[in-house]
């Protein structure tokens, strides 16, 4: 029997691709249980099925009113409890420095709680780990656990490498989960349009309140309503153009190069992880990253960033890995 390990990733769809890795390689040596958002039980037959999957929605991890205690589903939290408590976990292990996370293991009975601790939360672990320099991409954080944990994880050299051939079609996902990382669509409109007239072949895609905005435009865009639905529009693409979102970690973990415009956000914590991915670094913001609570009116560190700047990198970007 191999020993069961308990992995926390409470937040994005994003951070659950930048996660693969280590649960690739813990599931060689250990029966793995991952507690996630819902949509992660969508991503587990193509990216892990061997790991068990318990979906769970923490209620801190909420943008607007994340600490109305009153507010949270307390029955669920407790089931859940009892639920992990049940399983008798050898390890358990988080690549948040997020004392929440540490309390969370604790509570689930974890006999070895792995974490990288802050304002004191090495009272909940067994074993505190050392953070990564200070602008190191989080997938660091899980190398560091796998480390300690005994499992080597790939360089990034070798993650998600593009599968060959694929269609011959630029994806264009124009949304993402936040408003203020949102370039501006007359923006993106203006990108495929240049596009097609270098004879490059277009599919956009968008959120559901972006739908009307492409449909007036003449566009036939598609809106997944689903992680399903969007592995489903990645596979009909070649290369992926959009914003500092989940949808552009997925496209890298399906194999597409990425072009992401980054604005409140590090990409050196979180670009896509694809080799041949690339970027577009926004404006310079003394706050930034922000933790997206911009403090001002809009984003300028994103949407300051003009058509005729990102156009010559998206070119390029385009022609040299577009089949």
């Amino acid at each position: 029997m191999k020993p069961k390990l308990l992995v926390l990733e409470l937040w994005g769809l994003g951070d659950l691709v930048i996660a693969t890795p280590f649960l690739r390689a813990a599931v060689e040596r250990f029966q793995v249980t991952l507690v996630a958002k819902p949509y992660a039980q969508e991503l587990r037959p193509r990216f892990w099925p061997e790991v068990e999957v318990v979906p769970f929605i923490a209620p801190w991890t909420a943008f607007h009113h994340k600490y109305q205690l009153w507010r949270w589903p307390w029955p669920e939290i407790f089931k859940l409890r009892r639920q992990l408590a049940a399983q008798r976990f050898d390890y358990g292990v988080s690549a948040r420095w997020d004392p929440r996370d540490h309390l969370a293991l604790k509570l689930a009975g974890a006999q070895e709680r792995f974490g990288f601790p802050r304002v004191k939360s090495q009272r909940y672990l067994t074993q505190s780990l050392t953070r990564p320099k200070p602008l190191e991409h989080h997938l660091e954080y899980w190398r560091v656990a796998g480390e300690a944990l005994g499992l080597a994880l790939p360089s990034r050299a070798e993650l998600f490498v593009s599968p060959d051939p694929r269609p011959p079609v630029v994806l264009i996902h124009t949304g993402a989960r936040l408003p203020l990382r949102v370039w501006p669509l007359d923006n993106f409109r203006e990108i495929v349009v240049r596009l097609r007239k270098e004879q490059v072949r277009v599919q956009i895609a968008c959120d559901a309140d972006q739908l009307d905005w492409w449909q007036a435009q003449g566009e036939n865009a598609v809106c997944p309503r689903s992680v399903t639905e969007l592995l489903a529009t990645l596979d009909g693409a070649g290369l992926f153009i959009g914003n500092d979102s989940g949808p552009g970690h997925l496209a890298a973990g399906c194999g597409l190069p990425t072009f992401t415009l980054f604005g409140p956000q590090l990409h050196e914590w979180f670009a896509p992880l694809h080799p041949a991915s690339e970027v577009m670094e926004g404006k310079a913001c003394p706050y930034k990253p922000c933790s997206d609570y911009c403090r001002f009116s809009e984003p300028f560190c994103l949407r300051g960033i003009s058509v005729d700047e990102v156009w010559p990198r998206v070119e390029a970007f385009v022609e040299k890995n577009l089949t």
